[in-house]
């Protein structure tokens, strides 16, 4: 796992849909397809990626896994969570494994964590601001950990989240 490091300071909504539109136009260049699973984005990332005209040639659907069981009941190990909790890095890797195995796609996003509040159905385990992601590329698993510092909307939060995704996976589709 990568270290933590607090992200302040709120990114350009714009900047991060025009990063998301050359990051698809570039998997539609490659042939490289795409699959996520979203509890803190909430489709986020699935969004950005098909806001660009030809989206659906490597997109392949997405999991929105907002409550524990959606999680379960797309793939992720119950156990898992048990162990662990939602919000852990092993819940993210399963997230992007569950999903890449499930559409049968070439990169697959995970991401779970606490945008700004405690989680009222998992208050033991959530601290605001905590984010896990994880990506799997080429059959290896990637995974980041982030602290974002407070924010002013929920959009704001997911938009930093999906904007440290696409940082990490442009340096994976660069190797």
């Amino acid at each position: 796992m990568d270290d933590i490091y607090e992200k302040t300071g709120e990114v350009s909504e714009a900047d991060v849909r025009k990063n998301y539109k050359k990051l698809t136009l570039l998997l539609i260049e490659r042939g490289l397809s795409i699959t996520t699973m979203e509890s803190a984005t909430s489709g986020q990332i699935a969004s950005l990626i098909t806001d660009t005209e030809g989206a659906s040639a490597i997109f392949k659907g997405a999991y929105i896994t907002y409550c524990n069981q959606a999680k379960i009941m797309h793939g992720v190990p119950q156990d898992v969570i048990e162990k662990y909790s939602v919000y852990s890095s092993e819940t993210a890797d399963a997230m992007a494994k569950a999903c890449t195995e499930s559409y049968k796609a070439d990169i697959g996003i995970g991401v779970t964590g606490t945008t700004g509040n405690v989680d009222p159905a998992n208050p033991d385990a959530s601290v605001p601001g905590e984010v896990f992601f994880s990506i799997l590329y080429k059959g290896k698993l990637y995974s980041f950990q982030e602290k974002i510092g407070s924010l002013s909307t929920r959009l704001a939060y997911k938009m930093a989240v999906a904007d440290q995704i696409y940082k990490e996976l442009i340096k994976l589709l660069k190797r």
